[in-house]
């Protein structure tokens, strides 16, 4: 500025520089300072300053010209494009719960339709838009490495409100649907550099045509696959085995439960595919309901799975499942790491417990069991005409365990204070809802002790930490809907191979 000798403002400086000092700004703070000027907005999209884009989209009409924005600056070059379309503002009638409030001045539909909901119809149209916004602006990025899309609209679908009764209001000609469709497959056929494609509980955006839009050189550098829809109809499948044999650098795979056969195991198993290290499968009582068990990998199949794949790691939930079909589901030789239990109709049996404490013992690391039944006689107790508790044998047989969280279940008190001398600091989360934990009757008799005080203390001093049980449900870290739940912890489960 001296050299110059005048009033040089920092709109004078060299686009390198200013590109530079903006790179040290975090993402919001980068389109706010976009706005000040056309020579900062030009500098802040340079490439180089979005590499990845990670955005949670409210479903709503306010999200468009936001969106629209970002992604006709950034959508040609990004590396890493990660989506959630969270619909966080449900109506509470039209066939789904929420905390959106209840949905008022719903018509009258024709005989053998429900009434359709205003608010669902707008939520669908604009999330239809939103879809369209986001595909089309990277529908010709060839530097894409990540492509991650996860659509929130899962109450909709298992309440039945999406079948041919709002979509064909919001696109009765089905042309959105389609050109969705089209654009997914685009992509796809477009990528040159993609290793990671993930795309779970998107309105009818993946088909069982869609992966061969993918050619054979990027089909075999894949290293990350996650196809999750629990609408498809009948026996379709997103995936065959013959479709998976040219995946052959997969290392991370998740799926359907239903849609993992035997012979997709076996595909895994062949010497040409490189070991698998991470497998997600969700287990989905209406995929169950509308899919067979027969096809699923017999227990000769995961052994010859886990001889190729020696450090393969599987992550299951299951959801709405009768202890029956999960007994048979559980194989010996699976490499439990993780397993989630959800359920709003059907409960976990002792047996489930007690078959997955001894069979999984080397592996198991986390054990979730939520249940939202509403039964009046209380909450289900797996210890029931027991000797020993589950629960407590579970904590005893599983040395890695590091993760509990119970809703929905009684856990007794002693039971808890068990669990957590067994596994001490390394249960580095333990948590249990109040309204779960109960007292024998000798507890309660004790006028000397103070028997949720003793509680605390106990559990405190076995885990050798301060703790507490969790007072309202929604604090838990694993409260939220399933899908949701399924879908962001099998990303973090697949990024850390």
């Amino acid at each position: 500025m001296s050299v110059c000798g005048e009033a040089v403002g920092a709109g004078s400086l060299p686009s390198e520089l200013v590109v530079h000092i903006f790179s040290f700004l975090a993402g919001p703070d980068r389109l706010r300072a976009s706005a000040a000027c056309s020579h900062w907005r030009e500098c802040l999209f340079y490439p180089a300053l979005w590499p990845r884009l990670r955005l949670s989209l409210r479903v709503s009409p306010a999200e468009r010209p936001r969106l629209d924005f970002l992604m006709r600056k950034c959508g040609w070059f990004v590396r890493e494009l990660r989506v959630q379309f969270a619909a966080d503002n449900y109506p509470t009638s039209g066939g789904g719960g929420g905390s959106g409030g209840v949905c008022e001045g719903a018509a009258s539909a024709t005989e053998g339709e429900a009434s359709l909901c205003p608010r669902w119809l707008e939520l669908l149209r604009t999330y239809l838009e939103l879809v369209l916004c986001v595909l089309s602006s990277v529908r010709n990025n060839r530097n894409l490495q990540k492509l991650s899309l996860f659509g929130d609209i899962s109450i909709l679908q298992q309440h039945g409100s999406l079948s041919n009764t709002y979509l064909s209001k919001v696109d009765p000609d089905g042309k959105k649907i389609k050109q969705i469709q089209q654009l997914f497959e685009e992509i796809l056929g477009n990528s040159r550099q993609l290793k990671w494609l993930s795309c779970g509980f998107m309105l009818q955006i993946a088909t069982p045509t869609s992966l061969s839009s993918l050619s054979n050189p990027i089909a075999n550098t894949i290293e990350h696959l996650s196809l999750l829809d629990i609408n498809i109809p009948g026996n379709t499948t997103l995936i065959t085995a013959a479709e998976l044999e040219r995946f052959v650098n997969l290392r991370s795979l998740a799926l359907d439960f239903c849609d993992f056969t035997a012979e997709m195991a076996r595909v895994l198993a062949d010497s040409n595919h490189v070991p698998l290290h991470r497998l997600s499968l969700l287990v989905h009582n209406i995929s169950v309901m509308h899919k067979s068990l027969e096809n699923m990998p017999e227990d000769e199949d995961w052994k010859a799975l886990t001889r190729n794949s020696t450090n393969l790691r599987v992550y299951v939930m299951a959801f709405d499942i009768k202890s029956d079909d999960m007994l048979r589901i559980l194989k010996p030789s699976i490499p439990l790491e993780r397993i989630h239990f959800d359920s709003y109709i059907t409960c976990v049996s002792g047996a489930v417990v007690d078959l997955i404490s001894r069979q999984y013992d080397k592996f198991l690391t986390h054990f979730i069991l939520m249940n939202d039944v509403i039964d009046m006689s209380g909450f289900p107790d797996l210890s029931d005409n027991r000797n020993e508790d589950p629960l407590v044998l579970l904590a005893w047989r599983c040395t890695r365990l590091s993760l509990l969280a119970i809703h929905g279940y009684t856990v007794w008190a002693h039971n808890l204070i068990a669990i957590a001398r067994l596994r001490g600091s390394d249960l580095k989360v333990l948590e249990v809802t109040e309204e779960s934990i109960d007292f024998d009757q000798g507890e309660l008799a004790d006028q000397d002790v103070d028997p949720v005080h003793n509680l605390i203390e106990q559990v405190s001093l076995g885990l050798g930490r301060p703790w507490h049980a969790v007072m309202d449900i929604e604090l838990l870290s694993v409260f939220t809907e399933p899908t949701r739940h399924f879908y962001r912890e099998m990303q973090s489960f697949s990024e850390g191979i």
